[in-house]
């Protein structure tokens, strides 16, 4: 009988440290569910026989020129083939993004209909003239812009196919989008137009941004900056016989060198750069005004902000020190900081429904996913408390911003990550 005690007590402690099964959370369950369903075979079936016709298209695509602020051209392509795809209400935007509405069976009686966002955007990085022709080796194009973000575009038109050919209905509404002004000096004009003063600003309830990458990348936080242009004005005259005067230069000088000395934490990750010097007439010149335009990036909202009253408080001290130094009687030195770009940084909470559908899909397919900051069109919704993430849209790139900018074509790796992506719109969109 004691043998007998002793062996219960044993198992009951056994079982007292033994894991607990993990209870499968809403949207794990809703994920497996449709990943096996015979709707989803249907859509993925699409998708690959999709294929070429969306690498066709991210060819087409390409060889439009988008240069910052000069989007149109692609956007009224893009907005042909949204409509092509039988979309509701497409449309162009006061700024210039291109839309257009799948909609949902609605919510329950005396609840609003959720509406999501999905969207890539229109516009590159690459200056007007930039030869944009893409050329093929074997299974990489090649062209500027090809990548970042073109590819993602026809991807968001095989999703609007994909659902069509499963029969799916949804509960939200769904926006596909082709949104401007991502790139450094669009500072997110788009974006921050269709929360700012878009017709759906007030009933947007998640967003998620396709840029390129695979499944694994989750972007959950949006790094917040600040970019400033900084002019330095003097008198100017002659190298020569204007000898001893104040020079603008000089000061700009003062004030990078103490913006370089700048401590910054590591955690969260804080950096700052001077990414463009220009000013003078000539080597025999001192010049009447030069200019600096800057970067400060965070993490951390509190961090940028302090990040950003230092830099502030260097100027007025540059140009007192150079003022202080040299003859001023021709005029002082004096500056103008004009703010040229601010995204605002924000969060997705893990605890968020967009985190927990975008990780359920993602292991469900066999993916680990990661999570990370980043500077995209999601800074904006994160900014304002909506849900946003920004995914990959499934192709691998390489050398984005460069004049050889390239895409791989690996079509089973591709499928199986616009596979996993659309499951995660299918599952957010509450789809049936």
């Amino acid at each position: 009988m004691r043998n007998t005690l002793l062996a219960f007590a044993s198992l009951a402690a056994v079982a007292m440290i033994a894991p607990q099964a993990h209870a499968a959370t809403p949207e794990e369950t809703a994920a497996k569910a449709l990943l096996k369903s015979p709707k989803f075979a249907k859509a993925t079936a699409s998708l690959a026989g999709d294929y070429d016709r969306i690498v066709q298209d991210i060819i087409t695509l390409t060889e439009i020129a988008a240069p910052p602020f000069k989007e149109e051209a692609r956007a009224k392509a893009y907005m042909a083939m949204l409509k092509a795809e039988g979309l509701e209400d497409v449309e162009m935007d006061g700024v210039g993004n291109v839309m257009g509405l799948r909609r949902g069976t609605g919510a329950a009686k005396g609840e609003a209909t959720p509406l999501i966002v999905i969207t890539a955007h229109l516009d590159t990085v690459f200056p007007e003239g930039t030869n944009v022709k893409v050329r093929r080796e074997g299974d990489t194009l090649y062209a500027p812009g090809i990548g970042d973000d073109t590819c993602s575009l026809p991807v968001l038109l095989a999703f609007i196919r994909a659902m069509k050919a499963g029969a799916f209905s949804t509960k939200a509404d769904i926006l596909f989008m082709g949104n401007v002004g991502e790139e450094g000096p669009g500072d997110l004009r788009g974006v921050r137009y269709l929360f700012s003063q878009g017709k759906y600003k007030d009933r947007i309830t998640h967003f998620i941004s396709f840029e390129p990458g695979q499944p694994e990348r989750i972007t959950n936080a949006g790094t917040g900056s600040r970019r400033y242009k900084v002019t330095f004005n003097g008198p100017g005259g002659h190298s020569m016989g204007d000898f001893g005067l104040v020079n603008p230069a000089y000061a700009m000088a003062n004030a990078m060198t103490a913006f370089a000395r700048m401590q910054v934490p590591s955690d969260p990750k804080t950096v700052y750069n001077v990414g463009i010097v220009e000013g003078g007439t000539s080597v025999n010149s001192i010049p009447f005004a030069t200019a600096m335009t800057i970067d400060m990036r965070s993490n951390g909202k509190a961090q940028l902000d302090a990040e950003e009253k230092t830099f502030l408080a260097i100027l007025p001290e540059a140009v007192a020190a150079e003022n202080a130094a040299r003859s001023t009687a021709k005029g002082k030195i004096t500056y103008d900081a004009k703010l040229v770009g601010d995204r605002p940084g924000g969060t997705t909470p893990m605890e968020s429904r967009i985190v927990k559908v975008a990780d359920a899909v993602a292991k469900a397919n066999g993916f680990a996913p990661k999570y990370s900051a980043g500077s995209t069109d999601s800074n904006i919704p994160m900014s304002k408390g909506i849900s946003a993430l920004t995914l990959g849209s499934g192709f691998e790139t390489f050398r984005n911003h460069s004049l050889d900018e390239g895409l791989k074509l690996e079509k089973s790796v591709n499928l199986r990550n616009f596979n996993n992506e659309l499951a995660t719109v299918l599952v957010l969109a509450e789809a049936k």
